[in-house]
């Protein structure tokens, strides 16, 4: 009588998990290939765009796109009133959005988990004193309070940007006390503090680890806020300043032309509605292979 040898499954790497539920998620993947998309046209604008975003061609305003020339190629996409490549202005946009989007969220992001830990650890008088402040600025419509802040401080890039970060702010804060304060009542948290562990230690080595499932789901989603705001500021004239190519001013400065010249609002518009998109379908897809509850 032969016998059989049966071999049990390997069990399967965190990384390996982590993608086996992420890629259940068709819309996700989608998303993320998208976003990959247009971080290489970030990275790589100055050699995947085929004219200078600021060359103005005279001989070319308002030209329409390739296909509506009859087969001429030279600008696909089709030119703006002053005879500037619109692709190559897109590709350029991309590298200024993803820049806003990692410089504020990556601010709020660490400012935040500050804050929420310190408020969630220590309670009292210190928590009651950093979510009314909180509740304060959750009270006031983020893009008016961000177009505030660029008021005092004067369009820019860089004012844009920081506007966006502290009105993102306290989405992290909320969610950073709320993890800490579920966090605390754990075992292990009793266990680190008998053994004498500070509260530095509990905080960024202990409880830290455990929310940030959380908040890397929030910050992809904020990723997509932070395009939107930034494209409402430049809309409105108080982020990038021309002529360097933004998606929001974009849509600006083509207002005028809706009528006789359709592709110099439709493409800003379609770049900023299908990036904003992929950013929120990733963030389910980030949510579904985190959250242990959604786990089939």
């Amino acid at each position: 009588m032969s016998s059989q040898t049966i071999t049990a499954p390997l069990p399967k790497t965190p990384l390996q998990e982590f993608w086996y539920y992420f890629s259940t998620n068709k819309g996700a993947v989608a998303g993320l290939g998208f976003i990959v998309l247009i971080v290489f046209m970030a990275i790589f604008a100055d050699f995947v765009a085929p004219h200078s975003p600021s060359q103005q061609y005279r001989d070319a305003l308002l030209l329409p796109p390739a296909w509506l020339q009859g087969g001429n190629w030279s600008f696909i996409l089709g030119t703006d009133d002053v005879g500037r490549d619109i692709l190559s202005r897109l590709i350029h946009g991309s590298r200024l959005s993803i820049s806003v989007g990692i410089v504020a969220v990556t601010a709020s992001l660490i400012m935040g988990i500050l804050l929420g830990l310190i408020a969630g650890y220590f309670k009292g008088v210190i928590d009651t004193i950093i979510m009314r402040i909180v509740d304060i600025m959750l009270a006031m419509p983020s893009l008016l309070l961000a177009i505030a802040i660029v008021a005092i401080l004067g369009p820019s890039i860089i004012n844009a940007a920081l506007a966006i970060s502290i009105v993102s702010l306290p989405h992290y804060v909320r969610l950073t006390r709320a993890a800490t304060m579920a966090e605390m009542s754990k075992d292990y948290v009793t266990s680190s503090r008998v053994i004498g562990a500070g509260p530095l230690r509990l905080m960024f080595i202990c409880i830290l680890p455990n929310c940030l499932a959380p908040l890397i789901v929030q910050a992809t989603l904020g990723f997509s806020s932070a395009i939107l705001d930034m494209a409402a500021l430049g809309f409105l004239g108080l982020g990038a300043q021309p002529p360097t190519p933004e998606w929001g001013s974009m849509l600006s400065d083509a207002l005028q032309f809706v009528q006789r010249a359709w592709w110099v609002v439709t493409f800003p518009g379609l770049m900023i509605l299908i990036t904003v998109l992929a950013f929120n379908l990733m963030g389910d897809g980030l949510r579904d292979a985190l959250d242990p509850k959604l786990k089939q």
